[in-house]
């Protein structure tokens, strides 16, 4: 219900909670947004309050909607109430926005599901769109109630209008983690005091009532506004509210004061009300039909609305949602089935069907196949649009109606694997179990132990759980037990904890599923992550080179997560043109495919590339909208990238910070990526010793079976040489030569020649240098090339040859400085001082003010992207993203956007 204006609310106290809402509201007005969750117990004045400040609203268009317990399994049934006011603005969206409210909405013809994620970013634009007319109040009441679909797009909008003229209130009884409410501002309500409880009752009872009364009253109430209400209505001047009985809490005495007033109606009123109470949109038209077919007359609801137990308007209101749910409650099953019955009957099939569906399977007490399989069509639906959790609880109550037995367990397995994708193993493994207690036959059980496994390899990621998966993988057709063995083991050799476990995961592997005659990519790739993890170098190329140029020519058809691994191989490869290729193909593949899921993974290998490229700005770019991705979706941040971009880059604190949030809350350990970025680190700091530490931990983990990233031998010679422990290289030098020899390109070559001249394997150290700088020059990985020219440039100072050393070390110098990588570039300027020539002092970059978002965001709208366009690409409104302009320009010294598109962003 949307408007502009309503009649004030007298409140009693609450002076305090009401500043909170002035403040949200002025300050919405003036265009910053925010948030506020109402919290208490039922009864305790959510709605008054709430009410009362939105009486008072001047100017502002009003949304609201309720969640109600009866609709928490119908996919966006809040959203669409909140929302259906203001849809004609969805026409001025970008169309994958436009498209995803006609998704969810069953307004278009979309086929395939949209991203939560949009959806959340859809609604936030359909607001602002609404908010050009004026500030918006959005008010969701019994929040705890809301479908799970509807709250996270809410939530998501409530953490985003920081920059719009929109309030967001929520009023819930309950705001733990689950409901993603307890990271919001909150005002909890607590019950009035003695004195506040009395001003209430004097002013809402028209008769005197004894002190006794009034005392007794105050007691059974506890400060609850509801209680106070109801018990002082049914109180007589001088007699007691009601006979003593035992109650377990106000609410459950608020309940029986309701059921009391119901039960007074005339009985064709009471069974109207009953259907009111089962049909929570307070549908109108919809009960006359339904009391039609009852042939009753819905006029005679005013009886209940005389009672006070509900309010008629466009739409039917219960004073409050205890009402409703005590008079379903105390309603006779038969009664609840006669009365979803009618609601069936008289709900459009075309334009209700999953709702007609819910309410028939609510009318039956045997099987009945038919209802089933419109349940089951209901589930399809849900799940088209997203919704798992809705489309698992239609198949589970159509498992619960199916005649078949051997029919149930299918449905029940279905039901399961849909909990599993919406994040609910553990209800998933209980509907496992059910099905497994009825009659199947191999598919299904085949089916149910692939689910038991999942469900175990999901909560632990652990190596039994990995191999029981494997195992049960194994049982399955050959084509979907390696997409399934891929996945397995590319998770665990990024998360492998137990080193040897990995080699032993990938023997298995090969004995489950060899190698295949006419292999797919998934097959090839598979091949290569085991041979690169199992086998020498000169062994595991060839695997990898082919599952590189496999992609590369099959890439668009590609799912990017395949591709993320991809990048891996082919960094590992040193092939950097495939390199930037894939990482950029990837990112476009995930972007246009709309899979928000794998894009932040993406933009990480995308930010890999850039570091190798010394394109540092840019790889911060990328691994802020990473971050921005993740946020939005709520998931934890892999910190491997970033830790090497910190360590080229020789951010010893802010390495250190990363360091310790790696294997906490959540994350995974990332051993592969953090000794790889410590040797890094620590070579730039000219810690030698430390960064053959952390060099020679990754060699140790590799040869005991688990993944290491084979740009640390490099870094492992480079440490060893300046350390004069050359003999702890042998194995990194095996490594670079077996690369170099088997996969001759540019980056492999030359970091086998620079690796000989480091160790001084030869007689002509000068040629080994130059022949690697001139290999390095061919590639794009300038950060290489400048740490080949600063290394030629230190063993010519050591060499006393001053001249050729200041020369290579200036260059060395300029490009590191130029690149941002801090600490090489110290180490250069030391040995430059060394040599007698000063360094030069670079200025300072006008773009270094910028934070990582402000430049990520400057960069786009210098490439031509609206501020809508970013908005869609960071999860932002425009409003947004023009507050961060601003911001931009003034740091900058300019005033528009053809200015940005001039600066070397």
């Amino acid at each position: 219900m949307v408007s502009r204006r309503t009649v004030p609310v007298q409140l009693v106290a609450r002076h305090a909670e009401r500043c909170e809402f002035d403040r949200l509201v002025n300050s919405a007005a003036a265009g910053r947004g925010g948030a506020l969750v109402v919290a208490g117990e039922a009864g305790i004045g959510k709605s008054a309050l709430v009410d009362a400040v939105v009486g008072a609203l001047d100017g502002f268009a009003v949304l609201r909607a309720a969640g109600t317990e009866f609709e928490r399994d119908l996919l966006y049934a809040t959203l669409h109430q909140l929302c259906a006011p203001v849809l004609e603005h969805r026409r001025k969206l970008p169309a994958v926005q436009q498209r995803a409210l006609e998704a969810v909405f069953g307004l278009g013809t979309a086929q395939t599901s949209p991203d939560p994620l949009t959806v959340g970013l859809a609604v936030l634009g359909l607001l602002h769109e609404a908010a050009q007319d004026g500030p918006v109040c959005c008010v969701v009441d019994d929040a705890q109630w809301v479908d799970d679909a509807s709250r996270r797009a809410l939530v998501f909008v409530a953490r985003r209008v920081a920059s719009e003229r929109i309030a967001v209130v929520f009023a819930a009884r309950d705001v733990g983690p689950p409901s993603g409410l307890a990271e919001l501002p909150r005002v909890a309500l607590a019950g009035l005091g003695d004195e506040d409880a009395r001003t209430l009752l004097g002013a809402a009872t028209h008769v005197g009532l004894d002190a006794e009364v009034i005392d007794r009253i105050l007691a059974e109430a506890h400060g609850n506004p509801l209680a106070l209400l109801e018990f002082a209505h049914h109180a007589q001047p001088f007699g007691v509210p009601g006979p003593p009985r035992f109650r377990a809490s106000v609410v459950d005495a608020l309940e029986e004061q309701f059921v009391h007033r119901f039960e007074r109606l005339p009985d064709p009123t009471r069974t109207l009300v009953v259907l009111a109470a089962a049909e929570p949109v307070g549908d109108l038209d919809l009960l006359r039909r339904a009391a039609r077919l009852l042939g009753l007359d819905a006029a005679e609801l005013t009886l209940a609305e005389n009672a006070g137990l509900l309010t008629l308007g466009p739409l039917l209101r219960f004073r409050h949602p205890l009402v409703r749910s005590a008079v379903y409650a105390s309603a006779t099953p038969e009664k609840r089935r006669s009365v979803h019955g009618v609601l069936a009957e008289a709900t459009d099939p075309g334009t209700g069907p999953d709702r007609r569906a819910w309410h028939r399977a609510h009318a039956v007490i045997d099987a009945d196949e038919e209802i089933a399989a419109e349940l089951e069509r209901s589930a399809d639906r849900a799940r088209l649009r997203g919704g798992f959790a809705a489309a698992a609880a239609f198949m589970e109550r159509a498992a619960q109606l199916t005649p078949a037995r051997a029919r149930q367990a299918g449905r029940l397995l279905v039901a399961a694997q849909l909990r599993l994708q919406a994040g609910a193993p553990e209800a998933a493994r209980a509907l496992v179990t059910r099905a497994e207690r009825r009659p199947t036959d191999d598919e299904g059980r085949a089916t149910a132990r692939l689910l038991r496994a999942r469900i175990d390899y999901q909560l632990s990621h652990g190596p039994e759980a990995t191999a029981r998966l494997v195992d049960v993988v194994a049982e399955l057709a050959p084509e979907r037990a390696r997409e399934t063995f891929l996945e397995a083991f590319a998770s665990f050799m990024y998360n492998d904890n137990h080193p040897g476990l990995l080699k032993e995961l990938g023997a298995q592997i090969r004995r489950r599923a060899p190698q295949r005659e006419h292999a797919r990519p998934v097959d090839l790739l598979l091949d290569a992550l085991l041979d690169q993890s199992m086998l020498p170098a000169e062994q595991a190329v060839p695997a990898m080179r082919a599952a590189v140029t496999a992609y590369r020519t099959a890439a668009r058809s590609s799912g990017p997560w395949r591709m993320n691994l991809l990048c891996q191989v082919v960094i590992d490869l040193r092939d950097d043109e495939a390199m930037e290729e894939i990482a950029d193909g990837q990112v476009d593949l995930a972007r246009g495919q709309g899979s928000l899921a794998s894009l932040p993974q993406a933009l990480r290998y995308q930010a890999v590339a850039r570091v190798s490229a010394g394109r540092f700005d840019e790889a911060a770019v990328s691994l802020s909208e990473a971050r921005s991705v993740d946020e939005a979706a709520g998931t934890v941040p892999l910190l491997g990238p970033e830790l090497v971009l910190t360590g080229f880059r020789g951010d010893e604190d802010r390495f250190a910070e990363l360091r310790e949030l790696v294997g906490r809350d959540g994350r995974p350990f990332e051993a592969a990526g953090e000794h790889y970025a410590r040797a890094v680190l620590h070579n730039g700091l000219g810690n030698y010793e430390a960064a053959l530490d952390a060099a020679l931990t990754a060699q140790r983990r590799h040869q005991a079976g688990s993944y290491s990233i084979w740009a640390v031998y490099t870094e492992l010679v480079e440490a060893a040489a300046r350390a004069g422990r050359g003999e702890d290289a042998a194995v990194a030098m095996k490594h670079l030569e077996a690369l170099a020899r088997t996969y001759p390109v540019p980056w492999a070559v030359a970091e086998w020649l620079q690796a000989q001249a480091l160790l001084e394997w030869g007689e002509d150290c000068d040629a080994l240098y130059r022949q690697a700088i001139d290999h390095f020059s061919r590639t794009r990985v300038r950060v290489l090339h400048a740490r080949a020219r600063l290394t030629y440039g230190e063993w010519l100072r050591r060499a006393n040859r001053r001249a050729e050393a200041r020369a290579e070390l200036r260059a060395a110098h300029d490009m590191l400085s130029r690149i941002g990588a801090r600490a090489f570039a110290e180490r250069a300027a030391r040995e430059l001082r060394a040599t007698g020539e000063q360094p030069r002092r670079h200025g300072e970059d006008p773009l270094g003010r910028l934070t990582a978002q402000e430049r990520l965001i400057a960069g786009k709208v210098a490439g031509g992207a609206t501020s809508k366009e970013v908005g869609v690409m960071l999860f932002l409104s425009p409003r947004t993203v023009d507050t961060h302009l601003r911001n931009v320009y003034r740091k900058l010294g300019i005033s528009s956007r053809r200015q940005l598109r001039e600066m070397p962003l």
